[in-house]
């Protein structure tokens, strides 16, 4: 192995520092990443109304949600 994988840019890493420092690399590599949720879990219809959308009169007995 002629070229380093890993370059210490300032200062001087020891030996036992560079192997840690792979080791979380390694193992960040290698955990699997959490299960794939859908990115919005909202409703499908809109929470609010549009006005010009509604009818004009509703019935005082009638219920709307």
């Amino acid at each position: 192995m002629n070229t380093a994988d890993i370059r210490v840019e300032k200062g001087h890493a020891e030996p036992e520092e560079v192997a840690a420092i792979t080791a979380v690399l390694l193992a960040r590599a290698a955990a699997q990443p959490p299960a794939t949720s859908p990115a919005h879990r909202g409703r499908a219809k809109a929470g609010w109304r549009r006005l010009e959308r509604e009818p004009g009169f509703r019935a005082p007995h009638s219920w709307h949600a």
